[in-house]
């Protein structure tokens, strides 16, 4: 969750760590800190945003030359949000700093132990405590730096990427992973390490993807060494990034949740390119062409995710029961990996996960793999944790996404789900030539579509003038729109704070319905057209409590359009398909009514990027 960057070379670092934070920060934003290495060991830490980082540096009129330096952006696990359990933290003897990303499961016990050795502590953070293991060790055993840091990590149970400064030795970084990404960069003469490779693709497009138990060791002289916690050699493949600067930045736009909307035509096209062509008559997807033989004969499918990426993964049962007629099941993987689940070899499992370092999807991945089945992986990050620990996979290629609440992540996850429907369908002859072709027709439009929607933004903002002071709102779908009402209500709650609830829409007579009254807001997603009277009878329903009805419904429809207090009309697709249009007037509302609401709508309160903790 937290942002990790850090330098060696030599330019000075102070600059370069705060502009790496900044395009770190969407991982974590509770409070941030430096540390710059020159004859002096600088740390600078502040609770708040990085601008208030470099205020206060700016205030304290501090010294930040030196051309060591490592930064730190938080998310807040043990310890509340201040400035003294803000990174870097400093061992005993104030000569050894240490940034921290995960966490240390086994720290009330080593905390208890080193108190015991006349350690103090000065934060509420597991962090310290490792900081205070290595200073201990290094000491007791008159060890270097990174062999310190070595046996001390041996000795701790969790996960963590961290960076190691020590002022006694001023020509080293020292870098390491479990479990919580790590990226090593090398540019000419200089070296950096990040969490991911937003503050390094700047300077440098070569990196090497840590993997867990690694230790590295940068030295000044251009020298690196990369162990594991057994002090044997790890070798790694120098990788090259297809990676932009421009990705990083907002490109005219207010906000990079908005850009990143506004990028859907794009990012759906480029989900797909390659891997269909209608004219042809064929889908098809590399990671599943391998191994069509074992995926061909699953006798289930079960899809893992949190999140965002958990809504994508319904509409993913629904497509793949549909069109591939193969038993679905959806897992929480925060869920999934301790409720002792049935897993065979002949289960065909799904991991979605736009960083490709969520946790408990990890682990989830793990469990499967264990029981031998065939595990597939979705995500929009190369070289992450599960694109490397899953047997096969597709990229979604939807570019960095840095607005917090995913938006691009999840209609490219469900074109790419789609395509392995309709491919995996085929394969099996469970879709009828016509059926397959006309899918495969709808989806090649897709883009075109959202075109056509985001061109009513000015009128979806509209609506959210009318509704924005509301306290509460109800989301509701049917079919294939169900998981759109869920993800519909997430968007809202987390960047408007209204709290807000998706609903299978014929649920919400068995309970919801008291809430109902001329304040609530009730969103219906009404582009069905197998269960249409069924949707129009909810709505009737709604209007007779005197909700106040927003409906998304098809551009040819008449019926709904004079019941709706508000509607936006979308292009008409084949229902399998509609997620993908009729969830973009509800992220254009949800940016809207968060806007109005004075929210900060890239990094809203509570809230990080990549779920790196459990």
């Amino acid at each position: 969750m937290c942002g990790i960057v850090a330098y060696l070379g030599k330019k000075q670092a102070y600059p370069l760590i705060v502009d790496g934070l900044r395009k770190l920060e969407y991982r974590g934003y509770d409070s941030s800190g430096v540390a710059v290495l020159d004859e002096n060991l600088s740390v600078f830490k502040k609770k708040g945003k990085v601008n208030d980082l470099v205020n206060f540096v700016n205030k304290e009129n501090g010294d930040t030359s030196g051309t060591i330096a490592m930064g730190h952006t938080r998310w807040a696990t043990h310890g509340e949000p201040n400035d003294k359990n803000a990174h870097p933290h400093l061992s005993g003897n104030g000569e050894i700093a240490l940034i921290h990303n995960g966490i240390i499961e086994n720290y009330a016990t080593l905390k208890n132990a080193l108190i015991d050795l006349g350690h103090e502590f000065k934060s509420d953070t597991d962090t310290e405590v490792l900081v205070h293991l290595i200073e201990e060790i290094q000491k007791k055993g008159n060890l270097s730096i990174e062999d310190a840091v070595r046996k001390s990590l041996e000795k701790v149970v969790g996960a963590y990427a961290i960076v190691v400064i020590d002022k006694k030795s001023p020509d080293i970084l020292i870098g390491a992973r479990n479990s919580s990404p790590l990226v090593f960069g090398l540019g000419d003469d200089e070296f950096f390490l990040g969490s991911d490779a937003s503050p390094i693709i700047k300077y440098t497009n070569k990196v090497i993807y840590l993997e867990d138990e690694d230790v590295i060791t940068i030295n000044r002289n251009g020298d690196y060494k990369i162990v594991n916690l057994q002090n044997k050699t790890s070798t790694h493949q120098i990788k090259e990034l297809d990676l932009k600067i421009e990705e990083l930045e907002k490109g005219g736009f207010d906000h990079f949740m908005l850009k990143e909307i506004y990028q859907q035509p794009a990012t759906i096209e480029q989900s797909m390119r390659g891997r269909i062509n209608a004219a042809e008559g064929w889908a098809i997807l590399g990671g599943m062409s391998k191994h069509m033989n074992r995926i061909s004969k699953s006798k289930r499918i079960i899809l893992m995710a949190c999140g965002t990426s958990w809504h994508s993964a319904l509409i993913g049962e629904y497509l793949f029961e549909e069109i591939a007629r193969i038993p679905t099941e959806v897992e929480y993987a925060s869920e999934f990996r301790y409720r002792n689940p049935i897993i065979t070899e002949d289960d065909f499992v799904i991991a979605l996960s736009q960083s490709g370092e969520t946790a408990d999807t990890l682990a989830a991945i793990e469990l499967a793999k264990e029981k031998g089945a065939f595990v597939y992986g979705i995500v929009n990050v190369v070289g992450s944790s599960i694109a490397r620990l899953t047997d096969a996979g597709s990229y979604i290629h939807a570019g960095p996404e840095i607005g917090v609440a995913s938006t691009k992540a999840f209609t490219s996850q469900v074109s790419i789900l789609s395509l392995m429907a309709l491919y995996l369908g085929h394969e099996r002859g469970k879709i009828s030539g016509g059926d397959y072709r006309e899918l495969l027709t709808a989806l090649e439009v897709i883009p075109q579509k959202v075109e056509e929607i985001l061109d009513q933004n000015d009128h979806i903002k509209s609506i959210a003038t009318e509704i924005k002071n509301a306290s509460n709102a109800l989301y509701l779908g049917r079919g294939y729109n169900f998981p759109v009402a869920l993800e519909g209500a997430l968007k809202l709650k987390e960047i408007s704070y209204i709290h807000a609830e998706g609903y299978p829409a014929a649920e919400m007579k068995h309970g919801p319905i008291a809430l109902i009254d001329m304040y609530m807001p009730v969103v219906v997603i009404a582009t069905n057209q197998s269960a249409y009277e069924k949707i129009v009878s909810n709505i009737q329903e709604v209007k007779a409590r005197k909700g106040i009805v927003i409906a998304i419904i098809n551009e040819d429809d008449t019926i709904i359009r004079e019941m709706a207090d508000f509607f936006v009309e979308i292009p008409t697709t084949a229902e399998p398909l509609s997620p993908l249009l009729s969830v973009i007037p509800l992220q254009l509302l949800s940016y809207h009514i968060a806007l109005m609401r004075g929210c900060n709508v890239d990094q809203p309160r509570n809230l990080a990027k990549s779920v790196t903790v459990e």
